[in-house]
């Protein structure tokens, strides 16, 4: 079976539920982050599972954008404190290791921003910025009807949504892209 968009059935379906989770998240939320992207003296990101991985490349791109991003548990990530901004993910909310590291960056005086799927949940308690992404996530996924399994429309729409946000902080910094192409390594 074949929809309107000329997708397979399941393919059409899996596409309606990334759309449906991006455009969950409105215009006006995405530049209120990349205004506290822009703020923050430095970044410092993490997020458990294949969320990780995303944020990785919010890391990533933050730093072709020219700003200070780091990712948590690497070597090279600094200590945060006033000034800094720790972005956390967790689709499903309530990990132990997503809300212990709210507790040391806002013991440290730190800007927390936390994108979930479950804002009920701590730490979203504790942050200072919560971005609620509608998708299906592990905490939700029981009886579900959904094409993709656990949180899968969460991380995609996640990787979709941080392009959209450095595309932004890039057009606000006023770099042209040869600018960011400059930062990116050349021992690939």
């Amino acid at each position: 079976m074949t929809t309107h968009s000329g997708l397979p059935g399941d393919a059409a379906r899996a596409m309606e539920e990334i759309a449906a989770a991006v455009g969950s998240v409105p215009e006006a939320e995405l530049d209120v982050i990349v205004e506290e992207l822009l703020a923050a003296r430095r970044i410092a990101c993490y997020a458990p599972g294949r969320e990780g991985l995303v944020l990785r490349g919010l890391v990533m791109r933050l730093f072709h954008a020219g700003l200070d991003a780091h990712y948590v548990g690497e070597m090279t990530c600094p200590a945060v404190g006033e000034g800094d901004l720790v972005v956390l993910s967790c689709g499903p909310g309530h990990l132990s290791t997503v809300e212990a590291l709210a507790g040391v960056a806002v013991r440290a005086g730190a800007r927390l921003l936390y994108l979930t799927a479950q804002p009920q949940n701590p730490p979203a308690d504790r942050a200072d910025r919560v971005t609620c992404i509608r998708a299906q996530t592990m905490a939700d996924d029981r009886a579900s009807t959904a094409v993709l399994p656990m949180g899968s429309a969460y991380e995609i729409a996640l990787f979709v949504l941080v392009d959209l946000i450095t595309n932004r902080v890039r057009a606000h910094r006023s770099e042209a892209a040869e600018v960011s192409r400059s930062r990116h390594t050349n021992l690939e």
